[in-house]
């Protein structure tokens, strides 16, 4: 009798473990609802090539030297945020409007949010309990360790991103998040080539690549303009390169730029 109730209370401690940690596994998937995981270690970020063109308005062509880069673990966005995520925080918060909010080109509830600063996208982030991913987080998200060229491979394919080769004549706008399944990056992220420029928090420094330190760099302290990453709609293929950089002031609203969010892990 004795030993049948040890054995009775074994199992219900058992069950009550189990229960208890399935619930912690819950309240820890909804901290990173929409998240990818991407693991510490190291990666190849940047791109020896330097590229024979002198057109797009003043594009820098260089986006080396290649370096290794140590990044601790991380979580970012599956996909871009959307105009219905933003005006749910548009709702709770009395932000303003982004400038292509109106803009029937780019305002479907599952089209990227477009028109909106770096600080409107700070600002979201913020609310959201995330932040902006550095420019270092965004690449290895999107490449991997493999040194690829975009997210998918070595070899550009219009048919897995939005870009201006992919799109028909008269049809150039974003299109709903997480359309092309066979364009995600290694990690699962959707549209790190294409459809709509993303906003990374660092500040842009040609040189910047040449002085960083290995371990998770922040960017610049100070600049004037913002990185944006990933190519936009109306941009060749080649800039949706994984390794591409680009830079624009930080309160240009283009209806080229969005944004996704990344998160630190909590401890």
């Amino acid at each position: 009798m004795v030993r049948c109730k040890f054995f009775t209370g074994l199992l219900l401690l058992c069950l009550i473990g189990f229960n208890l940690t399935e619930k912690l596994s819950d309240a820890e998937d909804e901290k990173y609802l929409g998240m990818v995981f991407v693991p510490a270690g190291e990666f190849t970020m940047g791109d020896n090539t330097r590229y024979n063109w002198t057109f797009m308005l003043a594009y820098n062509i260089y986006d080396g030297p290649e370096h290794n880069v140590y990044l601790d673990a991380y979580y970012i966005d599956k996909y871009e945020v959307t105009n219905e995520q933003y005006k749910k925080f548009i709702d709770e918060t009395g932000y303003r409007i982004p400038r292509c909010w109106n803009d029937a080109r780019s305002n479907r509830p599952e089209q990227p949010v477009v028109g909106v600063t770096w600080e409107d996208a700070v600002a979201y982030a913020k609310w959201a309990g995330k932040r902006l991913p550095t420019e270092a987080e965004w690449e290895k998200a999107a490449r991997g360790t493999d040194k690829r060229l975009w997210p998918w491979g070595n070899k550009f394919d219009k048919t897995k991103c939005t870009v201006w080769e992919s799109q028909e004549a008269g049809l150039r706008e974003t299109t709903p998040v997480g359309k092309y399944d066979n364009g995600k990056s290694p990690y699962g992220c959707y549209d790190m080539a294409g459809n709509a420029w993303e906003w990374c928090a660092d500040y842009y420094d040609q040189n910047y690549y040449s002085v960083l330190p290995q371990k998770n760099p922040q960017g610049p302290e100070f600049g004037q303009q913002t990185v944006i990453r990933g190519g936009g709609f109306l941009y060749f293929g080649h800039y949706a390169r994984c390794a591409a950089r680009y830079r624009v002031p930080p309160y240009a609203q283009s209806p080229q730029i969005g944004f996704r969010c990344a998160k630190t892990p909590e401890k």
